[in-house]
């Protein structure tokens, strides 16, 4: 098996931008928020090409005082992206927020990272740092499609047991999309990724099964976790009857 990985040219990094370019045009044709989508496009890209450098200094220290400090600061970012699509950003929905992301993301990173795959050193970054990647960003997605939709249900005077379930059954709709599609319609990116850089792809699946349930769980805890909290921040107006 080849193990060599192709390299990418500037010239075909910048045409792996045709596709959202387009998109971008038909956005701003159909007046539907080009300038948000164009902002993120670019921050995007500047962000992925300082984090290439910031990892080579990270796997090159190997400091676990390094690490934690890269787990909190993507724990708090991951926080307040969630709360985005929140109208009213008050300090109980960012703490809500980043306690839900923060317990059930650590607790799963732990699982996977310290007795699924026995990482040692604890710490390993090329280990730790992408698990707790995938694993926050999932916990993010979920709590921001809850938040937006328990907003949502709340303003329409949905009973608040109501809204939760509601808001939890939303935000789980693209991970069990993904449960249903994976293997099938596509094959995710770390399975993709250690399969072009030459691994098993038996190895590589065993890798993604154990991706795709760590992401479920995730997402499931930290959406639950959120709306609990938030429920009891928030007063609904069948508060007193709905218990």
């Amino acid at each position: 098996m080849n193990t060599a990985i192709q390299a990418i040219t500037l010239e075909g990094l910048a045409l792996a931008f045709l596709p959202a370019a387009v998109v971008i045009g038909i956005m701003i044709r159909w007046s539907a928020g080009a300038k948000t989508a164009t902002y993120a496009s670019l921050r995007m890209l500047i962000q992925l090409l300082l984090i290439g450098y910031v990892l080579v200094y990270i796997f090159e220290a190997e400091r676990a005082e390094i690490i934690v400090a890269v787990l909190l600061l993507m724990l708090a970012m991951a926080s307040w992206i969630a709360i985005r699509p929140v109208k009213k950003k008050r300090p109980h929905v960012f703490r809500n927020a980043l306690l839900a992301i923060s317990v059930a993301g650590i607790l799963v990173l732990a699982l996977v990272s310290q007795i699924v795959i026995g990482v040692d050193p604890w710490f390993s970054p090329q280990y730790v740092v992408p698990l707790a990647g995938m694993i926050f960003a999932g916990a993010m997605n979920a709590v921001s499609l809850a938040a937006e939709r328990l907003q949502a249900e709340t303003e329409r005077g949905t009973p608040s047991l109501e809204a939760r379930r509601i808001s939890l059954q939303a935000s789980l709709i693209p991970i069990i999309n993904s449960l249903f599609a994976v293997g099938v319609v596509a094959l995710p990116g770390m399975m993709t990724g250690q399969i072009l850089s030459g691994v098993s792809p038996l190895v590589a699946a065993k890798y993604q099964i154990v991706v795709m349930s760590m992401l479920f769980g995730v997402s499931g805890i930290s959406a639950a976790l959120y709306l609990v909290l938030q429920g009891r921040s928030t007063t609904y107006p069948d508060a007193t009857t709905s218990r």
